[in-house]
């Protein structure tokens, strides 16, 4: 009998343990979504705000700065990459923030490119699709790590062709590099958001977490960009 209560004291335990953990993972992922969304909603307001203003898309794309506007995003991934360790969580947040407002610059190009009902709906599309891949990584058993590394190899690929083809100018080419695009920024999403719930079961501080909360934030935000623009290229209406 006493041993019974006690087995059944040890699983109201773990039960109890097992409730905290998922709490805990439900918060610190909403944290690192948060951020996501926060990211792209900064990137479309600055998007369109430049796109609507003549002068300042004449400051950008009728001088020398449209280079800046260009690879500045670059930078900043590579500060926040790099120099992790050594930022605190709120220099990682201020990044983090002038990066998407960067990126935003970087992306008011689409706005003078794309009709404006083709952003929206292909906004939508990237949004649903994004939402799919990322609840499937976050709750499948499968370990995603070997679909994560083709995948990786499949973007270094996009790389390379693209820039194969801004001197070849081949519209085949260029189909194939966005179809294949879609395929890999739809399985990077679920590859990153498994990480990204992975991470969370390290022991850190709470200014450690945080940091990995942005971190993964920046990570998703690129696969939705970036996912964004390949069905922009295959979906997207010009103007």
């Amino acid at each position: 009998m006493a041993e019974d209560i006690k087995a059944r004291l040890s699983l109201g335990a773990t039960a109890t343990q097992q409730a905290a953990i998922d709490e805990g993972l439900r918060a610190y992922m909403l944290k690192v979504y948060n951020y996501m969304a926060s990211g792209v909603a900064l990137s479309g307001i600055v998007a369109m705000l430049i796109s609507s203003s003549p002068a300042m898309l004449q400051a950008i794309y009728g001088t020398g700065l449209v280079w800046v506007v260009m690879l500045a995003p670059f930078a900043f991934i590579l500060v926040l990459s790099f120099g992790l360790n050594k930022l605190s969580a709120t220099a990682t947040q201020a990044l983090f923030w002038a990066f998407a407002a960067t990126m935003g610059a970087s992306l008011s190009s689409i706005f003078i490119t794309y009709t404006g009902t083709s952003i929206v709906r292909v906004f939508f599309i990237t949004t649903a699709t994004f939402g799919a891949m990322s609840l499937y990584g976050y709750t499948t058993k499968r370990d995603l790590t070997g679909m994560g590394t083709f995948m990786f190899m499949g973007l270094i690929g996009i790389i390379i062709a693209s820039v194969v083809n801004m001197f070849l100018g081949s519209s085949a080419l260029d189909f194939a590099i966005s179809v294949i695009g879609v395929l890999v920024f739809v399985g990077l999403t679920a590859y990153d958001t498994q990480k990204i719930r992975n991470m969370y079961f390290e022991a850190d501080s709470r200014e450690v977490a945080t940091k990995k909360a942005v971190m993964g934030a920046l990570t998703l935000y690129l696969d939705f960009i970036n996912l964004m623009l390949m069905l922009l290229r295959l979906f997207g209406a010009r103007r």
